[in-house]
């Protein structure tokens, strides 16, 4: 499976591409504001990750100063 992301301020426009990809039998998705954010958040945490023990108090104790 490969994914294509398009964006674009023209909603006519993100029609016409989703038009064509369903007559190709191409699925489409349009995300809203949530789903851009939560796709963002996710690759956030990915590239933050660690995998590294953290003490959740002494994090937590960090963030309140």
């Amino acid at each position: 499976m490969q994914t294509v992301i398009f964006n674009s301020k023209s909603k006519s426009d993100i029609k016409l591409l989703t038009d064509l990809a369903k007559k190709i039998g191409v699925n489409t998705k349009v995300l809203n504001e949530t789903d851009i954010e939560e796709i963002g958040l996710s690759f956030a945490i990915m590239k933050g990750s660690t995998k590294e023990y953290i003490d959740t108090e002494k994090f937590i104790n960090k963030l309140r100063k």
